[in-house]
């Protein structure tokens, strides 16, 4: 059984990874914080925020298919 903070951090991955797919990576930065919040080691919501961050900083072409290119270490 999954507990309730769990599926909370679940859906609030969820809602992430869609803005994510959107190109709404502010949006997305936010749920994924939201998901650290109650779990600080989720490591999805972790690589996924970092992701936000880089793609905020460095937008992708508007053409982009959703393929995260890391082009630092």
């Amino acid at each position: 059984m999954i507990s309730a903070e769990k599926q909370e951090v679940l859906k609030l991955f969820a809602a992430g990874r869609k803005c994510y797919k959107l190109m709404q990576f502010p949006e997305g930065l936010r749920f994924f914080e939201r998901a650290l919040a109650i779990d600080p080691l989720d490591g999805p919501s972790k690589e996924y925020a970092k992701r936000c961050r880089d793609l905020i900083e460095n937008p992708p072409p508007e053409d982009w298919d959703g393929v995260f290119t890391m082009t630092h270490k």
